[in-house]
């Protein structure tokens, strides 16, 4: 997310921060810089324009020229006048009940996607969700749908015989039957915005009086994505946007760019495939991501989500005394796992850490964390718990187990040998008895 265009700001902080004062000509200099970083991150012109000025404004008055540490007041500042630019977050409007839910988009945009990750979201907030598959014309989309319902145990309504505007009013008496406290309406996509498209949405937004309609724009468009919310906000009310694929190649410009154009809000950014990608928007945690500060409020709540705290504290202490086992590593191997690919995790964290992300290969570690896993599954319950059993012919056997070679087994069981090894020291140095703080 925002790759390049972090690489290009770091560039031109790095130079600032180097100065111990900045003179109006090294300012110049760097908006000049800034301006052609975002234009080419895909920003609209006149939003890189009013933001260029705005920075500019702040950053040759006194806020700079009295600052200890001029370069880096220049970075707050941008920082700040990017959350202004994205604007200020608006939660769900979930005063109805039944609260619904009205998603719409091109087709390919990832509203039947969206509609599963937010039914998970609400669902995991204690709502009973009900998603509706109103989309008919595309038969993919309603078996997607019920995939997708399955996956999450959430029920999915779907009639394939009844247009979505009678589709939909039929879902809101199910919902008030099955004592449903959420409808999700995957409406119909178009390739293209057109009369009958809108036309019909207005009919299903009558027939459902949706609390929310919310509209789902593919980030990887670029600059397009502004004009397909234009086109839709001028035929129906939408309340908010959720940015799809921002984890893609895309240059996030018009994530920058849409709230200003439109003044509609961003709720949600999708991040990736998995039913579990998809955030809140947060203008502050995205402009430090942008800015490389990292996001670790959202590397936390990810760790929450998916790291049992009463077991990590249990293998933390372990950890610490020198005496944790294989079976210990490969369960929080797991965990790690879970909080999603390598190198977006690495992307949340903070300074020289964020810098590291971008010189990992996250293909490959994440084929290193497999293969590992890999290895550790294919040892009997005893060999995890005690590897001195590991003679020749064991790992010979668990490297046949796992698709890997001898050398690969024997590097797994020596590093773990190293790092057992190092906590004893620690727990000899009495550093090991930390974690009673922790």
């Amino acid at each position: 997310m925002f790759d390049q265009l972090t690489k290009r700001l770091d560039e031109i902080f790095y130079s600032l921060r180097r100065r111990g004062k900045l003179s109006e000509n090294d300012v110049e200099t760097a908006m000049r810089e800034i301006r052609l970083a975002l234009l080419e991150a895909d920003v609209q012109y006149d939003v890189v324009r009013d933001f260029i000025a705005r920075v500019k404004d702040r950053a040759v008055g006194q806020e700079v020229s009295k600052a200890l540490n001029p370069g880096q007041q220049v970075v707050k500042i941008v920082h700040d006048e990017l959350i202004h630019t994205l604007g200020e977050p608006v939660p769900l409007n979930s005063s109805g009940r039944p609260f619904v839910i009205m998603l719409a988009g091109l087709q390919g945009s990832g509203k039947t996607t969206a509609a599963a990750k937010i039914g998970r979201l609400l669902k995991k907030s204690g709502e009973k969700v009900l998603l509706v598959a109103a989309d008919p014309y595309r038969p993919a989309a309603v078996d997607q749908l019920k995939i997708l319902g399955d996956e999450l145990s959430i029920p999915v309504y779907a009639n394939q015989s009844l247009r979505p505007p009678q589709l939909a009013k039929e879902a809101l008496q199910q919902a008030r039957l099955s004592d449903s406290t959420v409808v999700i309406l995957d409406t119909a996509g178009r390739s293209q915005i057109d009369s009958e498209m809108m036309e019909e949405l207005r009919t299903v937004q009558k027939n459902s009086n949706p609390q929310e309609i919310l509209l789902v724009v593919d980030a990887m468009i670029g600059q397009e994505a502004v004009n397909v919310a234009e086109g839709f906000i001028e035929s129906i009310p939408i309340t908010g946007l959720i940015m799809s694929k921002m984890d893609g190649d895309a240059r996030g410009g018009a994530a920058i760019s849409i709230r200003s154009v439109t003044g509609v809000p961003i709720k949600f950014l999708g991040t990736g495939e998995a039913l579990e990608a998809l955030e809140g928007f947060d203008p502050s945690r995205l402009a430090s991501r942008i800015l490389g500060m990292g996001d670790v409020i959202g590397l936390i709540e990810r760790a929450e989500e998916a790291i049992d705290i009463d077991i990590a504290t249990q293998q933390t202490e372990r950890l610490l005394s020198g005496d944790f086992t294989l079976e210990d590593f490969s369960n929080q191997l797991s965990q790690v796992m879970k909080m999603g690919p390598i190198g977006k995790l690495m992307g949340m964290l903070p300074g020289e850490f964020s810098k590291m992300s971008q010189s990992v290969d996250p293909q490959e570690a994440e084929k290193k964390l497999s293969t590992t896993q890999a290895i550790i599954q294919s040892m009997t319950p005893a060999e995890r718990q005690n590897p001195k059993l590991l003679n020749a012919s064991r790992r010979k056997r668990i490297a046949a187990g796992s698709g890997t070679q001898v050398y690969d087994v024997n590097q797994l069981v020596k590093q773990y040998r190293d790092a057992q090894r190092m906590f004893k020291k620690l727990k000899k140095s009495g550093l090991g008895n930390l974690s009673r703080f922790s």
